[in-house]
Formats: C-alpha cells, sequence, structure tokens
C-alpha cells in the first residue's frame, strides 16, 4: 500500500483551524504532513518564525484513514528569496524538518538548483512564472536530489491561477520529463484539501504520466522527507582539528633541531 504525504499545509496562528485541516488530511488517507511557515527576508523586521509542537495543537494525534497509525506531523520553512542574501542558512533553519526555497529571480532559480542547501524548489502557481526553465538548472537540481513542488490550492480558489498553475507545470514538466516533482495542497482551509488519488489526477492535467502523478504525492514526498534528514544531520557534523600543545617534557625529550652553522670559506 502507498504510503501519502503532503508536504505543504499553510501554517496558521489559529490553531482550530490548522488541527481541522491536518484532520482532514488524516481522514483523506495521508500519512504524513508538513506544516509550512513562510518568511519573507525582504520585508522589514522579518524574522524565522517558530514552529508550533505537535503536543500544541493536538492531545491526540488523529489516526490515518485505512490505517491503524496516526498521522505524522513535520515541520517546513519557505524562504521567498528575492535576492541571494535572502537566503543564508542559519541555526534557526535547523528547527524545520524540511527547508525550501521560493527563488523569484533566473538567477535565483539556478543558485537554488545548484548550490543552496534546500530539499524544495517552489514553482509560481498565482502568477506567469518570470522566467524560462533552462535544462542545466533543473537537472543540476535532479542530480543534487532537489525536489521541485507545485501547490494545487491556487488552482481551487481562482481560475486565473488554475490557468498560471497549468501553464506554469508544463513548462517545468517540458525540462524535467516528470522526474523529482512533488504535488502539495498549500491548503489554507479544511475544504482546499484533495484525497491523494484526486490529485494524481491532477498530475495528468500537468503532463505528467501516470506512474510519475502517483509518485509526486508518495515516493518522491518520501525521498523528500529522507532528504531533509540528511541535511539537517550533515548539518550537525562538525570537523575540528586541534594544534597540538608540546609541553615543557616533551620539548627535553624530544628537542626541536638545530640550524646548521653556515661556514664562509
Amino acid at each position: 500500500m502507498s504510503v501519502f504525504m503532503d508536504l505543504n499545509i499553510s501554517s496558521s496562528h489559529d490553531t482550530n483551524r490548522l488541527r481541522r485541516i491536518i484532520e482532514t488530511a488524516a481522514h483523506l488517507g495521508y500519512s504524513t504532513v508538513a506544516v509550512n511557515y513562510i518568511a519573507e527576508p525582504q520585508q522589514k523586521k522579518q524574522e524565522i518564525p517558530k514552529p508550533l509542537s505537535v503536543s500544541d495543537t493536538f492531545e491526540k494525534l488523529p489516526i490515518v484513514q485505512g490505517k491503524s497509525t496516526p498521522i505524522k506531523i513535520l515541520n517546513r520553512l519557505t524562504i521567498v528569496a528575492s535576492d541571494a542574501s535572502h537566503f543564508r542558512p542559519n541555526n534557526e533553519y535547523k528547527n524545520f524538518d524540511l527547508v525550501a526555497v521560493y527563488p523569484k529571480t533566473e538567477k535565483l532559480f539556478h543558485a537554488a538548483c545548484m548550490t543552496f542547501d534546500v530539499d524544495i524548489i517552489c514553482i509560481a502557481v498565482a502568477e506567469k512564472q518570470p522566467f524560462h526553465f533552462k535544462r542545466p538548472s533543473v537537472y543540476g537540481a535532479i542530480d543534487r536530489g532537489v525536489f521541485f513542488e507545485i501547490t494545487y490550492a491556487a488552482a481551487i480558489r481562482d481560475c486565473t491561477m488554475r490557468r498560471y498553475t497549468i501553464a506554469n507545470a508544463i513548462s517545468l514538466m517540458e525540462v524535467c520529463k516528470g522526474k523529482n516533482i512533488i504535488l502539495s495542497s498549500g491548503a489554507e482551509r479544511p475544504l482546499e484539501m484533495r484525497g491523494p488519488y484526486d490529485i494524481a489526477n491532477w498530475g495528468l492535467v500537468f503532463s505528467l504520466s501516470e506512474g510519475d502523478a502517483k509518485a509526486a504525492v508518495s515516493t518522491n514526498c518520501r525521498s523528500v522527507s529522507l532528504h531533509g534528514e540528511t541535511r539537517a544531520t550533515a548539518s550537525r557534523v562538525v570537523h575540528t582539528l586541534k594544534k597540538p600543545q608540546i609541553t615543557k617534557e616533551h620539548e627535553e625529550e624530544c628537542p626541536a633541531p638545530k640550524k646548521a652553522k653556515t661556514e664562509i670559506a
């Protein structure tokens, strides 16, 4: 049986609304969801948000439909970057299981694909894609194990956004050929959630094959989760090299060699 995930549920100060969205996700059969916190560094005094703990949201986690296990909740941070200085990994990023970036320019998209230490690159859905996807950038991200995300909630809210979502998704598929794609909701309300098989059908509209569309809500999401775990582990590994301390006893036992005197004939 496939394990389905929705890695983009909008965070909310209204914990009751967030709770209802997560309960809806469990009822629809999602085994894992990620609560998405957005930071826009270009705004004044914009700080990295602090994620809520699961215990603050639920006394008891809802059980996944068709299974006997409770839903798993991850925390995700999305940086909206319009300048390279807006993405600077720091200790606050370690509070999140997943890190995503939404690049607003072609230069930043290339940097996100090639160098940024992220798990997910977000694709525009509420506006016309401001630049063309280039094969070297896209395949650079694929080679690094970074995934591209397309959200569908905007397409439900507005017909204009629906056209942008479909057009931008098809533009990406023409380059990546369906590789490293995840489909997420970006839901702000329970009514914006859809079941995983319905979303797989959305994938067909985005020019994904049937297999790739199903993977976009299951195995690809699992790969993103594992990538996040690997990234977090790697960031904690610090190699230090200490300069050896020479004691007085060591100097007496192993005196430094004397410089040879040069005689002038």
